[in-house]
């Protein structure tokens, strides 16, 4: 069962046009750290980083990422503040190679295959869309602190590749808080006119 949107009769003409906030609200892309940011079992080093960019580079189809032992796909995507995210978009070809399944881990750094085992925060059954019409809505609840997301991408509908050409990220950004740090040294000072005694002199440190 596919949990996109069921807009029926369809009043989604404004949600899904190409204004500018449409391009904002898809902004998520710009908080990731790409330096840090992985892709499990792609078969062109660096090609999953090309799929998260600007709203206005969806249609892009010279991007993408694929897959390359077997169907699945894994990101490891650390954003550089906490992310409160809303909905994913994922856009793939008109074939059997599109995701059918999309599974959501939050603040798990660094995870392999084996931890995708787990039970994940999110599960979507991902229906074909080749233009970014389908929008997958988050439970805000759950991910309403998100420092590291996982992505992963289980199954397709019966390619032995996965290709994916775009990841929408919807959400909001907030610099994540470093509180001031207070660091006390004690430090045995020698006293000068008897090295027999020691006095103890406090130093400290403000670290903000």
């Amino acid at each position: 069962m596919a949990h996109g949107h069921s807009h029926g009769g369809c009043s989604c003409g404004e949600e899904h046009s190409d204004a500018p906030e449409r391009g904002l609200e898809y902004g998520l892309y710009q908080r990731i750290d790409l330096d840090k940011m992985q892709c499990l079992n792609e078969s062109r080093e660096g090609s999953g980083r090309s799929v998260f960019r600007a709203w206005e580079e969806r249609g892009d189809r010279s991007k993408f990422v694929e897959s390359d032992d077997d169907e699945e796909l894994l990101f490891n995507i650390p954003f550089t503040g906490n992310v409160k995210l809303k909905g994913i978009i994922l856009i793939g070809e008109d074939s059997d190679s599109h995701p059918a399944e999309m599974r959501l881990f939050k603040n798990i750094p660094q995870m392999s295959f084996d931890d995708t085992r787990r039970e994940a925060d999110q599960v979507f059954s991902l229906n074909i869309d080749v233009a970014g019409e389908l929008e997958y809505p988050t439970k805000i609840s759950r991910f309403s602190n998100v420092s590291h997301l996982s992505i992963h991408v289980s199954k397709n509908f019966g390619a032995e590749k996965t290709k994916i050409y775009y990841i929408g990220l919807r959400g909001e950004w907030a610099e994540a808080h470093r509180h001031e740090v207070t660091i006390c040294n004690y430090e045995a000072a020698a006293n000068p006119t008897d090295h027999n005694v020691k006095q103890t002199t406090l130093q400290t440190h403000f670290i903000s």
